[in-house]
């Protein structure tokens, strides 16, 4: 089935494996991850992650046969969203966000494709959410959380830059802002006062834009442990190039702060 643009939400294509079958639904977001979502999928089956949300996959297209039926479907996939549009991971959240709200879920959690997060703690933020947490942002910084491998570039930078940015922003400490490993109620989402779903969150806007929101509207958020891995060798797997990726990072941020994405 094929959803046509509409303010807010991309051209995507939607290819349901099963109906809605939990009350909470895991969007991951990726493109051309190969191996790495494999893996991810193969320790959340064997998590019992399925269990307890359904999985989609918000892909922007790849092309690398990783999102073949005949793979995702034994691994516990629920859908398949593909945008058929422009953007980068904003319109990707966007296009899963906006599926997610029609389905009825009363939750997102949100986790890269990378293999990098510990998808074995999705429980652990449902609870959260049915605890009444609007926004639960997994955080490898707190008690209990692991950061494993973490380029030095990457943990001066969350520390000593976009952490504490957020949480000015935020009117609350945050530790782990960059990270996607996150969840947010339907009822943040839903709020007259946060409409996720315009075409200005194109890239990297959305996550800056959701980790501030909640507690600016008095919603209730919180951090949970989690761990995030880099391999020990070999090419970090990210989509955020050094010098471009982290300027145009740097440029959300300060919009973010000065509140040029408040609707």
């Amino acid at each position: 089935m094929t959803y046509e643009k509409k303010p807010g939400v991309p051209r995507f294509r939607c290819e349901e494996y099963a109906g809605k079958r939990k009350d909470y639904v895991v969007l991951i977001p990726i493109i051309n991850e190969g191996e790495r979502i494999i893996r991810e999928l193969k320790r959340a089956q064997a998590a019992g992650v399925p269990e307890a949300a359904d999985i989609v996959l918000c892909d922007g297209g790849s092309t690398d046969g990783s999102t073949a039926e005949k793979l995702l479907r034994p691994l516990g996939v629920n859908t398949l969203l593909t945008k058929e549009d422009a953007g980068r991971q904003g319109a990707q959240l966007r296009m899963g966000i906006f599926w997610a709200l029609q389905r009825g879920y009363e939750g997102v959690i949100t986790i890269d494709g990378n293999d990098k997060d510990s998808i074995e703690d999705v429980p652990r933020f449902i609870e959260k959410l049915k605890e009444g947490y609007d926004l639960v942002q997994g955080s490898r910084f707190i008690q209990g959380g692991k950061a494993v491998n973490t380029p030095l570039v990457r943990l001066l930078s969350v520390k000593l830059i976009h952490a504490p940015v957020i949480s000015l922003t935020a009117h609350k400490r945050f530790t782990d802002t960059t990270n996607a490993y996150r969840a947010y109620s339907a009822r943040y989402l839903r709020h007259p006062q946060v409409q996720p779903l315009r075409d200005v969150f194109m890239t990297y806007e959305l996550l800056a834009y959701l980790s501030v929101r909640a507690t600016q509207l008095g919603l209730k958020a919180c951090e949970i442990p989690v761990t995030r891995a880099y391999p020990k060798a070999g090419k970090t797997p990210t989509k955020i190039s050094f010098f471009k990726g982290n300027s145009e990072l740097m440029k959300i941020l300060l919009k973010n702060a000065f509140g040029a994405y408040k609707p």
